[in-house]
């Protein structure tokens, strides 16, 4: 579980000093992952299954969120 923590600030540091802003839609799409992981260990842990069902409304959340991000920063309209 620390392991994965500090991962997350790792990717957090990528988010704050990227240098471009895909470098930091990089770093925001593996915090996603990282935290998605985290929720899911911790149901394992503590015998909880509904933690499953929020660590995939937040993986899927965070997905759209993702290409909705690179879309805006391509320049390309969300509809086409």
């Amino acid at each position: 579980m620390h392991v994965l923590s500090a991962t997350s600030l790792a990717c957090l540091a990528r988010i704050v000093m990227g240098p471009t802003h895909f470098d930091r839609l990089i770093g925001l799409n593996l915090m996603v992952l990282n935290i998605t992981v985290i929720i899911a260990t911790s149901a394992v842990y503590l015998n909880r299954i509904v933690y499953f069902d929020v660590a995939l409304v937040y993986a899927i959340l965070g997905f759209v969120s993702i290409i909705a991000i690179s879309k805006y920063l391509t320049g390309r309209k969300l509809h086409k």
